[in-house]
């Protein structure tokens, strides 16, 4: 983690992984729908908006560098980290590409907490 010229925090990468995982999250919940077994989806279904909403309010905060950017940070990691094992449960390519870009971004948030 850097200094931008302004002497806030150059969260930019965490910011990047938190974006691509609140899209991936969307996308699977939408392609979730149309699977046959939805009804089994129900857990990870909800996981998958908390933690797209979660990340984007991790982006806001660390664009404000907002006071409690790293707590939120930190529960973000976990939400992802939940979320990626959920969707490790199932098949799809879909659900696969979701947990991996979950894991990501929990490792993202994680390394920008300890380093905050």
């Amino acid at each position: 983690m850097s200094l931008i010229a302004d002497g806030k925090t150059d969260f930019q990468a965490c910011i990047d992984a938190c974006s691509r995982a609140a899209q991936s999250c969307m996308e699977c919940f939408d392609a979730c729908l149309d699977e046959p077994d939805v009804s089994s989806r129900k857990k990870m279904l909800g996981l998958l908006v908390e933690c797209a909403m979660t990340a984007q309010n991790s982006i806001t905060l660390m664009a404000m560098n907002g006071q409690l950017t790293k707590e939120h940070c930190e529960l973000c990691a976990k939400i992802c980290d939940m979320c990626a094992d959920e969707c490790a449960k199932f098949e799809e390519q879909h659900c696969q590409n979701c947990a991996d870009v979950c894991h990501v971004c929990a490792n993202e948030c994680r390394q920008m907490a300890n380093e905050m």
